[in-house]
């Protein structure tokens, strides 16, 4: 089955001109979300995974799905206050704003193997901001995956260092 006919397009949102990639059909079809996980799996079984990160709130179901496929642990990133230890944070622009996510400090041990997971890839900010936490943990990122990667906001140029994977290119 193809994963791409199961995001909606919703366009106007969140503001006008934006064409909004609404993964929740393809959550609300068991069959699809299992292919997603099952794809993305495949697609990083070699790189020996001991840490998935994402962010909230889309990043977790993805990586929480993802971890529990693969047998490796899954390590939340968060806004501000939301995290009880001591953290790490860091700022980054959006495509309509500015956010901040935090990681806590003790989240994995030095040189552990992440992988870095999102819902999609825009602009990069996110993502970005996802890399500069893990590095300040000193962790070796195999690779950081995506469902969805719009490529034309040209968000890769910001990660580049690493390997990317997307399963829906548009």
């Amino acid at each position: 089955m193809k994963l791409e006919q199961y995001i909606r397009n919703i366009p106007d949102f969140p503001k006008e001109g934006i064409l909004f990639r609404d993964i929740t059909t393809l959550l609300n079809d068991k069959k699809a979300f299992k292919q997603s996980i099952d794809e993305l799996a495949k697609l990083v079984k070699d790189k020996h995974i001991e840490y998935i990160v994402a962010a909230e709130a889309r990043g977790f179901i993805f990586g929480g799905a993802l971890a529990y496929k693969l047998g490796c642990s899954f390590v939340p990133v968060r806004k501000p206050g939301k995290l009880p230890f001591k953290t790490y944070k860091h700022t980054y622009a959006l495509e309509y704003g500015e956010d901040t996510l935090e990681i806590h400090q003790d989240a994995f041990p030095l040189n552990s193997k992440v992988l870095i997971l999102d819902d999609l890839l825009a602009i990069g900010g996110t993502a970005f901001a996802m890399v500069k936490l893990v590095e300040k943990l000193n962790a070796d990122i195999v690779a950081i995956a995506f469902l969805i990667e719009l490529t034309f906001l040209k968000g890769r140029k910001k990660i580049n260092k690493y390997p990317i994977i997307s399963l829906i290119k548009y």
